[in-house]
């Protein structure tokens, strides 16, 4: 099998699951107990935090352990807007924003709040000049994602949080969950930031929301003692021990995996330019880590199997959005609904070998030619 599809998933690194498997084993007490193996672990969860929120920049009191980046985007949202609907309802996003985001929205546009776009450049970046023009003063939060995970296009995270750091009412969120590991972006004036292990070869289940101690959060899941007040739940001391260990793997290598993803990524674009029924939907802002492409008048689903048939694992949209519908990202892009009917990704990683992008590229040949000259869809 030829698996491109990382922005879905990767596999664990062995040191991750080697340090999960070393806490499972000796740390296994409650931290919440009082006794003294209990006390013992919840002092190595203060270290691990501490080291952590060093990694991230943040103080160790900024950290929210969570299940995931959905729980985490869930947290965010609706913690916020709930906590400070007094002030306003009217919030900001990309068009660009993951399936958690927009879901926790509709919910909160049902009781009253108001959701607008922000306009995207012709790059796929959000157009940084037109976000004060578009402020209101209710509007109470602006949620840009780091780096989409279908066009995998890095946002001016920077830009954007300079622009909002003069307005005290409005608060910046952004998920960062495609973007560790791959690009640097100095999150200093975002007040949330939701972090996914899964997506840098840490585990799954695990997760993190940044919640600057200047922002109020509405808690999510009530419930028993916890790490922090805003998030209820037995603390998961190998788990924490297991984000750390991602996250250092992750920086410690992060410029030579970009640079060997680069050239793979190349070889595929140069190659695909190639064939004159695709297109290139991806832009020169996305990260070589994605490359998307629709083939016109092709269902992607069906080119999706026909490629699957030959063992290569590729992903149509974000893995949770339903089939068979046009991707929403591809669509706020493009404006073009047969595009974005038609596209999907490819997703690298520093695993990803050059033999298997060589029988990738053999095997879209011979699809293509099934597909346009055979005409089989």
């Amino acid at each position: 099998m030829i698996y491109l599809d990382y922005a879905a998933n990767t596999p664990i690194e062995k040191e991750v699951l080697d340090t999960y498997y070393q806490a499972t084993m000796y740390y296994f007490a409650n931290p919440n107990a009082n006794h003294s193996l209990g006390l013992q672990a919840k002092d190595i969860i203060d270290q691990i935090t501490k080291k952590i929120s060093e990694q991230l920049h943040v103080l160790p009191e900024e950290i929210i352990y969570t299940s995931g980046a959905s729980e985490a985007n869930n947290l965010a949202i609706k913690g916020v807007l709930e906590r400070y609907k007094h002030r306003g309802k009217h919030i900001l996003i990309s068009p660009l924003e993951h399936n958690s985001i927009l879901s926790s929205l509709t919910k909160m546009q049902e009781l009253g709040f108001v959701v607008e776009m922000l306009p995207l450049k012709k790059n796929g970046q959000v157009d940084v000049a037109q976000i004060k023009s578009l402020l209101k003063e209710d509007t109470i939060l602006v949620s840009v994602c780091s780096v989409d995970s279908e066009l995998g296009i890095r946002q001016p995270i920077e830009e954007i949080g300079k622009v909002l750091k003069d307005y005290k009412y409005c608060f910046f969120h952004s998920d960062a969950s495609q973007a560790i590991g791959k690009v640097a972006i100095d999150y200093q004036n975002v007040d949330l930031v939701t972090v996914a292990p899964h997506k840098f070869y840490g585990m799954l289940g695990t997760g993190i929301l940044i919640k600057k101690k200047n922002v109020g959060l509405k808690t999510q899941i009530d419930g028993g003692k916890s790490t922090t007040v805003f998030r209820s739940g037995t603390p998961e001391l190998a788990h924490i021990v297991s984000i750390e260990k991602a996250l250092e793997i992750a920086f410690s290598k992060q410029q030579e995996r970009i640079e060997y993803v680069k050239k793979l990524n190349h070889k595929i674009v140069d190659k695909l330019k190639e064939y004159s029924q695709v297109l290139l939907n991806h832009t020169e802002c996305s990260l070589p880590h994605v490359i998307n492409i629709s083939l016109k008048g092709i269902k992607a689903t069906k080119f999706a199997e026909l490629l699957d048939h030959q063992g290569v694992c590729i992903s149509t949209k974000t893995s949770c959005c339903p089939v068979e519908t046009p991707s929403k990202m591809i669509y706020a892009l493009y404006h073009d609904r047969g595009r974005a009917l038609s596209s999907f990704r490819i997703s690298l990683s520093h695993l990803t070998t050059e033999k298997e992008i060589d029988e990738f590229l053999a095997i879209f040949s011979q699809c293509y030619k099934e597909c346009f000259e055979n005409g089989k869809i």
